[in-house]
């Protein structure tokens, strides 16, 4: 923007009128609006309109204007004008035409000019001279023509709050903000105050809290300002990633970005990028994190935005530090970015800069200089993320295992997990509680190593139990009634039924299939709004699981992976003891192969020379799997019953088909303390039981199903049957509440993807695992009899997902499910058998081992207590 030479006479300007004024003034509300909207290239577009009107040239702004009215509107859209420049990344010329405003602006609004540039300042990372410029203009607007500049200036000073931590201080601006948006009707301002409410929930690490105020928020911002949606999106992938849900937030990240570029939202962009480089560090992705943090560096810096490019360099560091072969070089890099960051008022980030010097320090084996430099670092006054706690312990735990002191280590790590499994008890959603695990899977490591080092079985099987399952340890929480969530799943139910129809017709369902999709994301999100209760149950000792084994005559077998080897702690007649056993890697290869040969043998008449070839398959991968995992373990099984404690390699392992387990009685749990909370729980149930109820239900569309219940009901003549029209989904789960037992013979759906809406077919539609957590008391034993949905997706810290798992989340005791698809007359007769057993008083592991014995291809497996 050139000035004008001081000899040269005023250039004519067009007389103002009430019209031009009026139109002026419009075009300043609409490009307000529309960059509020999300849409700064809009919005600069009818504020240079307005400007215009006006008569203002860009190469003449210091040009004394004779009318104070005229002289003030530009000044308006010129405060504007600069925020949607900056907004679209042109951050520099922003700040020029603040400049050329303040020389034209009322008395009365210099407090909007100031707080456009405390916005702009902060919006560049100039986080002190932004707190600075809020606090001399917020006294500024009290003018009742001022309500919304105030309102927006008290909403973006409480984002710079929280940006440095202090959360009390931004509620009280942001219940400042809210009063007065309501007050006045602003109903977009008062959007954006919920908005950030879910911010300080995040801050205070109340998840769900946080999701429902963005949920709030989300209502409000459909109404008045769609075009601000993908900047809440954004938002609640930032919420998932401090729930460990990274796949999740970085999917959900991948499509706010796009909106981004398009609207030239380069500040919300570059915030998108950078969350998508913690979701990827967090996911062990570390090539891709660095990249997009590189990413968003560039653009932070193109922006001039210097203070958020130093939260950027962090999170590459952070990428950087696990594949680092300049370690020492890397701690250089963490000090600086941490002087940085303290430079602009980022305490807690510049904390965890200075722990990745430290680690860096200890992988570059420096334990003085670590121990050094972790002495005299600063830590962070504020109120911390859950993530910076569990990184100071990573930390120490690290140094301490450098020095030798396994004492130290196992100390911090068992220090980092309570405090990580507090954190997961305030969360009621299963899914939420199994994602955050992975939060805590490098203090895991560190304690597991720890324990290795030390020697002990009994240590080992210690800390393997208060690493693994932990979400077992959460009672279940029953979400309250939700009109939208029930609506959500009685529309989602039909169109599963019409999709089933569809695809029995062979008729095109894409669009119902994207529906689905759409609600079941609606679904999801309203559950992880549910709080939790805020305590867990304790993890099982050594001698309380020995004592309950001495009791029932099983040996438990916990499986863990280290360095690539399968090792198996046995516990037995009154002691543990550890094993090594084959490669994980081929164990895990070998169980895909031979789940995938009993898919394709299910139901099918196959071609003799083809049956042969698959059948040789499955034999020589349950060979390799027995091999592996049962060699060394089988002078321990002698012919007692076992307990196993399978990680992630071994989840769907169907055990009873391998070498030497046929008619053994096997017991699957997620952990040593599920199995004995288990056993404890059923055996409280039976001391309380004024009698056995079996409800048995048969689903459409299998042939031998009503035989199968038939004849189940005969074996145990007090069950209640529902087949036909009358196995709908709302009588089955009112006949699951509470009922002792229930038998279900329905198709039934392994969601990979989101396990949590794996399902079982019913007359009307699906029965859904998250149908489940709403009984208010769940079947103390249940038999799946069809498909796969015992089959499960194991998180890391073992944490089990799926419709066999929901039920064992909920309360039940037992489940026996099939990890592969079965031939529905072989289930069948299986499930006859089974109930045979049960009847004549055999407990459900041994009755199932005995039912499968006579059928070679039966994946059935027994969950929970046996």
């Amino acid at each position: 923007m050139g000035g004008v030479p001081s000899d040269a006479p005023p250039r004519p300007v067009a007389a103002l009128t009430a019209e031009v004024i009026a139109k002026a003034r419009y075009l300043h509300r609409q490009g307000v609006a529309a960059t509020g909207d999300g849409r700064p290239a809009d919005g600069a577009r009818h504020l240079r309109a307005g400007l215009k009107v006006l008569d203002w040239l860009e190469d003449e702004p210091s040009q004394p204007r004779p009318e104070q009215v005229r002289s003030a509107l530009i000044a308006r859209l010129l405060i504007s004008l600069a925020y949607a420049e900056s907004e679209q990344g042109r951050t520099s010329y922003g700040f020029r035409l603040l400049d050329a405003a303040a020389s034209l602006v009322d008395p009365k609004d210099r407090g909007v000019l100031l707080q456009q540039r405390a916005l702009m300042l902060w919006r560049t990372g100039q986080y002190t001279e932004a707190m600075d410029h809020f606090d001399q203009a917020i006294p500024l607007l009290g003018s009742v023509d001022h309500v919304a500049v105030l309102c927006g200036a008290l909403l973006n000073r409480a984002s710079l709050h929280l940006h440095a931590g202090r959360v009390r201080a931004a509620r009280e601006d942001l219940n400042r903000c809210d009063y007065l948006a309501r007050r006045h009707q602003l109903d977009v301002l008062a959007a954006k105050a919920m908005h950030n409410r879910g911010y300080c929930e995040l801050l205070a690490g109340d998840v769900p809290a946080a999701l429902a105020a963005f949920g709030t928020a989300e209502i409000l911002y459909r109404q008045h300002v769609p075009g601000f949606l993908p900047v809440l999106v954004a938002a609640k992938a930032k919420a998932l990633i401090s729930a460990g849900l990274f796949r999740e937030a970085g999917r959900t990240l991948d499509g706010v970005m796009a909106a981004f570029r398009r609207e030239r939202l380069t500040q919300e962009q570059a915030e998108a990028e950078l969350l998508r480089a913690h979701a990827a560090l967090h996911a062990g992705e570390h090539a891709l994190a660095s990249m997009w943090a590189r990413r968003a560096e560039r653009r932070y810096r193109r922006r001039a935005n210097l203070g958020e490019a130093q939260l950027a360099a962090l999170a590459r560091l952070r990428a950087d530090l696990p594949k680092s072969d300049r370690p020492r070089a890397l701690a250089s890099r963490a000090a600086k970015v941490a002087d940085g960051l303290r430079g602009v008022g980022l305490p807690r980030d510049a904390e965890m800069a200075d722990l990745v010097a430290v680690r860096a320090l200890v992988a570059a084996g420096e334990p003085t200089k670590a121990r050094k430099y972790a002495t005299g670092m600063l830590r962070s006054p504020t109120p911390v993320s859950i993530e910076l706690l569990l990184t100071r312990r990573v930390a120490q735990a690290e140094l301490a295992g450098l020095q030798g002191d396994r004492g130290r280590v196992l100390a911090e790590s068992r220090a980092g997990l309570a405090t990580l499994q507090h954190r997961r008890s305030r969360l009621g959603s299963v899914d939420l509680q199994a994602g955050i695990t992975v939060l805590g899977r490098e203090l895991a490591a560190a304690g597991l190593d720890a324990a290795f080092q030390h020697g002990s079985p009994a240590v080992i099987f210690a800390w393997s139990e208060r690493s693994r399952a932990q979400a077992f340890q959460i009672p279940p929480v029953h979400p309250p009634a939700d009109p939208e969530m029930t609506e959500a799943l009685a529309e989602l139910r039909y169109l599963r039924d019409q999709i089933r129809t569809a695809e029995l017709e062979r008729q095109d369902s894409s669009v119902a299939r994207a529906r689905c999709a759409e609600l079941e994301r609606i679904i999801q999100d309203r559950e992880w709004r549910v709080g939790g209760p805020g305590e867990s149950t304790p993890t099982a000792s050594l001698g309380d699981v020995l004592e309950e084994l001495g009791g029932t005559g099983q040996v438990l077998v916990s499986f863990l992976v280290r360095k690539g080897q399968l090792v198996a702690l046995v516990a037995e007649s009154g002691r543990v003891r550890l094993l090594e056993l084959g490669e994980s890697v081929v164990v895990r290869e070998a169980t895909a192969r031979l789940l995938a040969d009993l898919d394709v043998l299910a139901g099918r008449s196959l071609p003799p020379p083809i049956e042969g070839v698959i059948r040789a398959s499955l034999s020589r991968n349950l060979d390799l799997v027995g091999d592996h995992v049962l060699s060394r373990l089988r002078p321990a099984f002698d012919d007692h019953e076992l307990v196993f404690i399978p990680t992630r390699q071994l989840s769907s392992v169907p055990w009873g088909l391998l070498p030497g387990l046929q008619g053994r009685p096997v017991t699957v749990s997620a952990s040593a303390s599920a199995w004995l909370s288990a056993r404890r729980s059923a055996r409280a149930a039976a001391e309380q039981s004024n009698g056995s109820r079996l409800l048995l239900v048969a689903g459409p569309g299998l042939q031998y199903a009503d035989m199968e219940i038939d004849e189940v009901a005969k074996a145990l003549p007090t069950s209640h049957a529902l087949a036909g029209s009358q196995a709908t989904v709302a009588a089955t789960l009112r006949g699951l509440d509470g009922v002792t037992a229930a038998h279900l013979a329905a198709h039934g759906h392994h969601e990979r993807e989101n396990v949590l809406f794996s399902r079982l077919d019913l007359v009307d539609g699906p029965l859904m695992a998250y149908d489940i957590q709403r009984l208010n008391t769940a079947p103390r034993y249940v038999t799946l009899s069809a498909c796969d949905v015992g089959r499960t997706v194991v998180r890391p810290g073992d944490e089990v997902l799926g419709f066999t798992a929901a039920l064992l989340y909920a309360g039940t005791v037992n489940v026996v499910a099939s990890v592969a698809r079965v031939s529905h007359p072989g289930s069948a007769a299986v499930m006859t058998r089974y109930y045979r057993e049960v009847a004549a008083g055999a407990s459900p592991a041994r009755a199932l081992a005995t039912a499968s014995a006579a059928d070679p291809d039966a994946p059935f497996v027994c969950f929970g207590s046996g």
